[in-house]
């Protein structure tokens, strides 16, 4: 049998269970999930129904091509160095770091710096040598300005014209881009000494010199301008 207080606990039950009912309502299998702040927003529900709609997908970002450099052409120091040489090779080595590297350009430049120099060297013009050279090879050509100082020999020259000028190596180091150029020269020089009495050369004869020098800069210099660095006397 019941007692009295078993009615009383059932009663209360009872009366509990059919309040919260009337507070919370009865499910009826068409509830929203609870909102999940992390979920996927590309669908929402239409106001209109309760059916899903989908939204357009983005476009998918178009793929980043990877464009490889073209190889430079065959011919592309036609008329400096023969296709596929060592000398070819190392120009490529340079324009690669240096892209605004012109082998035309700089044959021409060159040319210009060779008259400088040995214009320069005859007539003991240390100032215009100084911007031109290296600073090893600078004070090479002091001291030999100096020695003929000493002695008192003077030297008459004239620059006639330079009937051949190659490029006759290239190369990239870690540091520097370096050009080797060969000068055939013709030149009139004669050296005297302080009495004025011939020593060498003939003053009313050209003479053919031959000489290799090598020219430096690094690429990542700001100066333009290419430095002599070492000199060859071939003849």
């Amino acid at each position: 049998m019941f007692d009295i207080y078993t009615i009383i606990f059932l009663a209360l039950a009872v009366f509990i269970f059919l309040r919260l009912r009337s507070v919370l309502g009865q499910r009826t299998g068409r509830e929203r999930p609870p909102y999940d702040p992390y979920a996927t927003r590309d669908a929402v529900r239409s106001p209109a129904s309760d059916k899903i709609v989908t939204l357009p997908q983005r476009p998918p970002e178009p793929a980043t091509r990877h464009v490889e450099a073209a190889p430079p052409p065959a011919d592309r120091w036609k008329g400096v160095a023969e296709s596929g040489s060592s000398i070819a090779a190392g120009l490529d080595a340079v324009a690669a770091a240096d892209p605004a590297f012109d082998a035309a350009h700089f044959i021409t430049g060159a040319r210009t710096a060779y008259e400088m120099i040995v214009t320069a060297f005859a007539q003991g013009d240390r100032k215009t040598l100084k911007t031109l050279l290296e600073k090893e090879v600078y004070d090479g050509f002091d001291k030999a300005i100096a020695d003929r100082e000493a002695l008192g020999h003077k030297i008459d020259f004239t620059f006639v014209g330079l009937p051949k000028v190659e490029i006759s190596d290239a190369e990239l180091d870690r540091r520097d881009a370096r050009v080797a150029v060969r000068f055939n020269a013709e030149v009139v020089q004669a050296t005297k000494n302080k009495d004025g009495q011939l020593i060498d050369g003939n003053a009313e004869q050209v003479q053919t010199i031959a000489d290799e020098w090598t020219f430096a800069r690094s690429p990542k210099s700001r100066d333009p301008n290419w430095k002599l660095v070492a000199t060859n006397q071939l003849s």
